[in-house]
């Protein structure tokens, strides 16, 4: 039988959409040269346009002016930390899925605490022990850099680079080809034999250049004149803290000075490499200094220089992470003159970049984007000042205090094994000792919690362990819950309410809540295929690795629950 050829053209035509499509042309499966990642620790979404009169257009602005901003992109867990963000971000997924924590927690099988980086099989490279025996190790799912580097065949080049270890190693992941921090014992980048034998031949020369010590050697001013700053308090407050050996914390901070008296952890590291010759300045101080970020982002151009990196005819990928921001925000706050100044000099250093991947990369080749790993709070003394609703509490006397409150109830022994990440660790071979049933004992401590000032919930770890929420508070909850490395108590603090350690004294600030001061913070794409916009739907920061992953035409990481961004990706 035969058919007509009209019939055959109707056919065709009205066939469903995929049997008409042609093989993928080229183009779908083109790549940028390198993608850059970019966090900014401690930058609260705000930043980008609190200072937004004295950005230069370079930096900031031009981020915004020619890329796609998320204007409504929060975390989605607590604890909001430096180590669980850099491994969302990289990871998209919460520390419910790659089980990092936090910075710091306990340890149940040996009972005492470990960082979230630490490892002591591995050795330091070209720095001092306590700080070079650092790897991905505690990281349990795969980042978008490992699966870039999968997808490649290993061809890809990945490093991570930061003065914070914990900021360059968990973004570079568990096969990168290097991830770089800095040593504060002797002015260096370094890293650990979990990645490289030994420095390549340019960061031991960049290294040798000190250029900590020659940016300690002038004094921090102000960029601008200091009358300027119109965003910020006055320069002398009560509630910012001054430097080891400045009698207030004011304009201009005497670094010459001030990095000329070497601390004690420093000497004993220094003590603990066999160093015959012990520097005379502490050069750790720089962190605390807008200049952490500059000597960072000049670590990160050679980097890109001598690796040639995007220049090799497969995409790189550099995982760069700036901390100074976070070390200045502790330290004096947010409404701080010195924030201020550490954002419009960061400006400047991001158009330094950028500038640079258009010279050697082309422009439009890369492939970057900007977020922080946490927002930060208000200083308590700030908002009190103002009549806004603020507290602190001391970590270190509730746990006390708790303790005490149980050894009344059950009799002797340390009911209390820790107090971290607003968590509370009760001693289980205790409990099991007394025969004490653990849940009820959870329950309990989390009714004794409420009683402390600030605290609006607290909750049992079975709890959370055997329900699930969409939204909310205890949705936060659940998603930062890993049951192997969590405590056995959640505690919730009120909105405006943070940790001193220096308690009952609160200077500076922190951060950790799911308060949207905590959670709300930049997400920005520009570069390579990205049509410049904004969006105020909801994103949450566990949806850049699988949008990512989407532009890349790679697996998402192995734990991932995010989900691409439609907007950017012009879907």
């Amino acid at each position: 039988m035969k058919i007509p050829l009209t019939l055959l053209l109707a056919a065709t035509l009205t066939l469903p959409a995929f049997a008409q499509r042609k093989k993928p042309a080229a183009a779908v499966l083109e790549r940028p040269k390198l993608v850059v990642g970019i966090v900014v620790d401690q930058m609260r979404y705000d930043y980008l346009y609190r200072y937004w009169n004295k950005y230069r257009s370079g930096g900031f602005r031009r981020l915004l002016g020619e890329g796609f901003s998320y204007e409504n992109a929060h975390y989605n867990y607590v604890p909001t930390y430096t180590g669980p963000g850099h491994a969302s971000i990289y990871t998209g997924t919460t520390p419910s899925g790659h089980g990092i924590v936090g910075n710091n927690w306990l340890v149940r099988e040996t009972g005492r605490g470990t960082y979230v980086t630490e490892d002591k099989s591995v050795q330091p490279v070209g720095g001092s022990l306590e700080a070079g025996q650092q790897s991905p190790d505690h990281l349990l799912a795969t980042t978008i850099t490992d699966e870039l580097r999968l997808a490649s065949n290993f061809e890809s080049k990945v490093l991570g680079i930061c003065i914070k270890d914990r900021g360059s190693i968990l973004p570079a992941g568990h096969a990168a080809n290097a991830a770089y921090w800095y040593d504060g014992t002797n002015g260096a980048f370094i890293s650990s034999t979990f990645y490289l034998k030994q420095l390549p031949d340019w960061a031991a020369k960049f290294n040798a250049e000190n250029r900590a010590a020659q940016y300690l050697d002038q004094p921090w001013n102000t960029l601008l004149p200091i009358g300027q700053y119109t965003e910020s308090s006055p320069d002398d407050v009560a509630w910012e803290s001054a430097f080891r050996g400045e009698a207030r914390p004011v304009f201009p901070h005497d670094l010459p000075t001030l990095s000329a008296q070497l601390p004690t952890a420093v000497k004993a590291a220094l003590e603990a490499t066999g160093e015959k010759t012990a520097p005379v300045r502490n050069l750790d101080l720089i962190r605390s200094t807008p200049f952490g970020n500059s000597l960072t982002l000049d670590f990160a151009l050679e980097a890109l220089r001598a690796e040639q990196m995007g220049q090799r005819g497969v995409t790189d990928f550099l995982a760069l992470s700036f901390s100074s921001t976070d070390y200045v925000g502790h330290q004096f706050g947010p409404n701080s003159i010195e924030a201020e100044d550490t954002y419009l000099r960061l400006d400047r250093d991001l158009a330094r970049l950028f500038e640079q991947l258009d010279k050697t990369l082309g422009r439009g080749n890369t492939l970057v984007f900007l977020t922080a790993d946490h927002g930060a709070a208000h200083s308590p003394s700030f908002l009190l000042e103002h009549k806004l609703p603020a507290g602190s509490v001391g970590p270190g006397l509730m746990r006390d205090s708790l303790q005490q409150l149980l050894v009344r109830r059950h009799g002797p022994g340390k009911w209390v094994l820790s107090y971290e990440n607003e968590q509370v660790y009760l001693n289980r071979p205790l409990i099991a000792q007394k025969k004490l049933d653990l849940y009820q004992l959870q329950r309990e401590t989390a009714e004794l919690m409420l009683g402390f000032a600030g605290v609006t919930r607290a909750l049992a770890a079975e709890d959370v362990q055997k329900s699930h929420w969409e939204s909310g508070m205890l949705m936060y909850l659940e998603n930062g819950y890993f049951p192997k490395r969590s405590g056995d108590v959640l505690v919730v603090l009120a909105p405006g309410w943070l940790e001193s350690y220096s308690f009952p004294v609160s200077k500076g600030t922190t951060h950790g809540s799911a308060s949207s001061y905590d959670t709300h913070v930049p997400v920005l794409f520009w570069g390579w295929h990205v049509r410049q916009g904004q969006s105020s739907a909801p994103a949450k920061i566990t949806d850049i690795a699988p949008t990512l992953a989407r532009w890349l035409h790679i697996q998402e990481p192995s734990a991932c629950t995010g989900q691409p961004l439609r907007e950017v990706l012009g879907w």
